[in-house]
């Protein structure tokens, strides 16, 4: 894969799927010597790469048991957090954990609690990543994503009735990208769809994405 991305045309700056859903970072089977060794393989791995950034979605690894005690499981994130931290920050990489929506996972499922938390980890390789699709699917009020702004390093979009590529179904995007614009938000905007793989798509896609941002 390293060949690959040296051979490709565009750079790979960012991954996401941080962590497998078997590698739980919650609940009562957390394995702290797997999972500071999985993390220090995938930091070097990425660094490797020539990555930059790494996104912390992982719902299904960070999801915490039914019945498990919250303050309990935060504190888990937290440890985890500052570990992975201490990971990224020796490989010079920032890791930024994804708000998801509610539908999909129940701990950081709000931008505010998000937020909150990665000021509570207060780590410097530890930022913060907003999706547009996941915020529309909570309706976040933009409002949250301004108060953000200095933790923000990293965005995903996509169209918010079926997660597709941007111009690949209607989908108004003013209200996110007036917000970025407010945040004065000024990193990456990355796509995370579902693809149709055609190149007029990723076309129409960068066209928009342009008048977008202007």
């Amino acid at each position: 894969m390293r060949a690959q991305l040296a051979a490709a045309s565009l750079p790979c700056r960012s991954a996401n799927c941080f962590l497998p859903a078997s590698l739980k970072v919650t609940g009562p089977y957390v394995d702290h010597d797997a999972l500071a060794a999985y993390v220090a393989t995938a930091c070097r791995r990425a660094h490797d790469a020539g990555l930059s950034l790494i996104v912390f979605g992982s719902g299904s690894a960070r999801q915490i048991p039914d019945g498990f005690p919250r303050d309990t499981a935060w504190q888990q994130l937290l440890d985890f957090a500052r570990m992975a931290g201490d990971q990224a920050a020796l490989h010079h990489l920032t890791i930024a954990v994804e708000l998801l929506n509610r539908r999909e996972c129940h701990v950081f499922s709000s931008l505010a609690e998000t937020a909150a938390f990665v000021r509570e980890t207060a780590h410097p390789a530890l930022r913060l990543l907003v999706d547009a699709f996941h915020c529309d699917a909570n309706g976040e009020p933009v409002d949250d994503i301004i108060a953000a702004a200095p933790l923000i390093a990293h965005t995903h979009i996509a169209t918010y009735a079926h997660w597709l590529f941007p111009g690949d179904e209607p989908c108004d995007f003013s209200a996110f990208f007036s917000a970025l614009k407010r945040a004065r938000y000024s990193g990456p905007v990355s796509i995370e769809a579902k693809w149709n793989g055609t190149p007029q798509s990723a076309a129409r896609a960068a066209r928009l994405l342009r008048r977008s941002l202007q």
